[in-house]
């Protein structure tokens, strides 16, 4: 059972993180040939404080 977890920043709608489950579900299934109910997907979603890139926090803005 393919088991995907996506870590990310907060801020994504709902839609956004149905598309993203969709489209993961279906590159799983058409590269490994399972079917989608065996396909779980995670999304684990991160505050921006608590994420860090080049050196400052992503709550910092540019």
């Amino acid at each position: 059972m393919p088991v995907v977890i996506i870590k990310m920043g907060k801020g994504r709608t709902v839609e956004q993180k149905k598309v993203l489950i969709r489209e993961f579900t279906k590159t799983i299934t058409d590269t490994l040939g399972v079917e989608p109910d065996m396909v779980t997907v995670l999304i684990d979603e991160l505050d921006r404080d608590n994420i860090g890139k080049s050196g400052r926090m992503l709550s910092e803005g540019t």
